[in-house]
C-alpha cells in the first residue's frame, strides 16, 4: 500500500514585529543607561595637627568634607586640605567617638556655614549600624536649650562610598 504524503511548504518566520520592537527598544535603553564611574584617589595626608589648627588652614570656599570610617578610627578631613582630626575608636566606647565627631562637625559648620555637603567613606567590613550612626552625627546636631531639644542641620547632603585602602607599613 502506498502512502500519500502531503507536501507542506516550510513555514516562514514572521519577525517583523520583533524587529520593530528592537528598533524602538535599543535606542530607549541606550538613552536611559547611566555611564558613570566612582573613583577614590589615595592621597598622602599631611601630619596630623590639632583640629583647630587644621580648620584654620582650610580656605573658606574650598571645603570638601570627608569622613572616613575605619575599624580603628574615624578620620575627618578635607579632600583638598588633608586630615583635620583622627578620632580613635576603642571597642565598646563608640559613643565617646561619636560625641567627639559631633562636636567637630559643629565646629566645622561654624567655620563653613554655607556648606551642606559631606562624604562618608567606609571600609568594606563596616557594620551598617556604625555607618548610620556616623551619618547621623554628620547630618545634624541636637542640643538642649532649657527644657527643649533643638535640632540643627550640619551637613544634610551626604554621599557615601568605599574608603581608600590604607597601605600596609613594611
Amino acid at each position: 500500500m502506498r502512502r500519500r504524503r502531503l507536501r507542506k511548504d516550510a513555514a516562514h518566520l514572521e519577525i517583523t514585529a520583533f524587529i520593530n520592537l528592537i528598533v524602538v527598544l535599543v535606542p530607549f535603553l541606550l538613552s536611559t543607561a547611566v555611564f558613570s564611574r566612582l573613583a577614590v584617589m589615595d592621597l598622602q595626608l599631611p601630619s596630623a595637627l590639632a583640629a583647630s589648627q587644621a580648620l584654620e588652614q582650610l580656605k573658606p570656599g574650598d571645603l570638601q568634607l570627608e569622613v572616613v570610617l575605619r575599624h580603628d578610627a574615624i578620620e575627618v578631613g578635607d579632600r583638598i586640605g588633608g586630615l583635620i582630626l583622627r578620632i580613635e575608636r576603642q571597642p565598646g566606647q563608640d559613643a565617646q567617638a561619636l560625641k567627639q565627631l559631633a562636636a567637630l562637625m559643629v565646629e566645622v559648620k561654624t567655620k563653613f556655614p554655607d556648606k551642606a555637603e559631606a562624604t562618608v567613606l567606609a571600609e568594606p567590613e563596616t557594620p551598617y549600624d556604625d555607618l548610620v550612626q556616623v551619618m547621623d552625627a554628620v547630618r545634624a546636631s541636637v542640643t538642649a536649650q532649657g527644657a527643649k531639644l533643638v535640632r540643627a542641620d550640619l551637613f544634610p547632603h551626604i554621599s557615601i562610598g568605599d574608603a581608600p585602602v590604607r597601605k600596609r607599613a613594611g
